[in-house]
Parts: C-alpha cells; sequence; structure tokens
C-alpha cells in the first residue's frame, strides 16, 4: 500500500530536499496522517548510500518540521476552544473521542507527555489538541516537542542508515523498503497498544 507513495517520494525527494522533508513532518505533525516512517528513513537511505543528504541536516529539518506542525495545531486548538474542537473536529478527522482520550493521555502524563508523544503513533498528531486547550505554556510545550521529535528523527535516521546497509537493498531491490516500513510500523503499532490505546480508552484501567 505504501508502494506508490514511496515511489513519488524518492523520486521527488532530490529537487525537493531538506524543505520537502520539513514541510511533510510539519504534515505529519498535523491532524492528517502521514506516518513519519515514510519520511525519514527514505532521506537517511539515499544520506548513507548516496551522500545526497547530511544527516544532522535530515534531523534538523524533520525536527522543525515536526515542531511547526504541532506548533499550528496547538494555536487552532488554544485559538478555537475545546467546544469548537469537540464540534467541528470530526470534518477534520479529529473525532470527539480521539480528543477526549489525547486528552486523557495529557492529563495522565502532564508536561512530559508531550515529549513521550512524539515517540509514539497516534497520540503524536494529537497532543497538540489538549495542550493547546488548556493553554499550556507555549514555550514548554515548544521545548518538549523539540525534543521529542528531535530524538524520533534521529531513531528513523538511524533506521534508515541500517536500510543502507542492507545489501539486497544495495543492489537495488527497493521494493525491501517496504518490507522495512512494515517491520517498523508493526513494533510501533505494539508500542501504541501498550502505552496509548489503554489511557485513550474512556475507562482506562
Amino acid at each position: 500500500m505504501f508502494g506508490p507513495l514511496i515511489d513519488w517520494y524518492l523520486g521527488t525527494l532530490d529537487r525537493g530536499g531538506y524543505l520537502l522533508i520539513g514541510l511533510l513532518m510539519a504534515v505529519e505533525s498535523s491532524i492528517v496522517p502521514l506516518p513519519s516512517e515514510l519520511v525519514i528513513p527514505p532521506a537517511a537511505y539515499l544520506a548513507h548510500t548516496q551522500g545526497t543528504f547530511h544527516i544532522g541536516g535530515i534531523i534538523v529539518a524533520g525536527t522543525l518540521g515536526s515542531w511547526a506542525g504541532a506548533a499550528v495545531m496547538y494555536w487552532m486548538s488554544r485559538i478555537a476552544g475545546r467546544p469548537f474542537v469537540l464540534r467541528y473536529g470530526k470534518y477534520f478527522l479529529v473525532s470527539p473521542q480521539k480528543v477526549e482520550g489525547a486528552e486523557r493521555w495529557a492529563s495522565r502524563f502532564g508536561a512530559f507527555g508531550i515529549f513521550a508523544a512524539r515517540l509514539l503513533p497516534v497520540v503524536r498528531h494529537l497532543i497538540g489538541i489538549p495542550a493547546g486547550i488548556v493553554r499550556m505554556d507555549f514555550k514548554v510545550y515548544s521545548l518538549y516537542t523539540l525534543l521529542g521529535s528531535a530524538l524520533w528523527t534521529a531513531v528513523l535516521c538511524w533506521l534508515g542508515v541500517k536500510m543502507g546497509q542492507d545489501k539486497q537493498l544495495m543492489q537495488g531491490e527497493l521494493h525491501r523498503i517496504t518490507l522495512w516500513l512494515a517491520g517498523i510500523l508493526a513494533v510501533l503499532g505494539a508500542l501504541y497498544y501498550l502505552l496509548v490505546h489503554r489511557y485513550m480508552k474512556t475507562n482506562p484501567r
């Protein structure tokens, strides 16, 4: 299912460069469910195999892009308020159940939850909503967002480099990227179930 998107991204990445990486990571941090696992590892793979990019540049672009998208979510929620988000969020793929689940997550983990959320699926692109609604200090929100995003981007870069060390990939079997990503998503799915799902349920145990 990711094949066409990966093909487009790899074909566009050389021209789009760091700006494209940053823009896609900004989208990933918004309400659009674009996995960062599709953005960073291929760029790191090219950095390792072709020297097209620098790993440090990818981490900076990914981190700033993630912060930008998260900042937009924060300010939209802060300005619009909880009633607006609950009423109209469903038109932007954010159901009341997701908002309430993110609020439970934020209530459970506090400011540190902003950092942890950057490392976990689903809650990653929702955490800005409760943070904005409760008017969390934007500097605190930004700090934890930047730290978590930098760590997550660095982890994805490491995975991309490991992909570049796959001999079959080096021989041109790029379809194996899909296998790598499937494995990454499987691990993240398990982490989501263990660390996020139970706290976002209506009656967490």
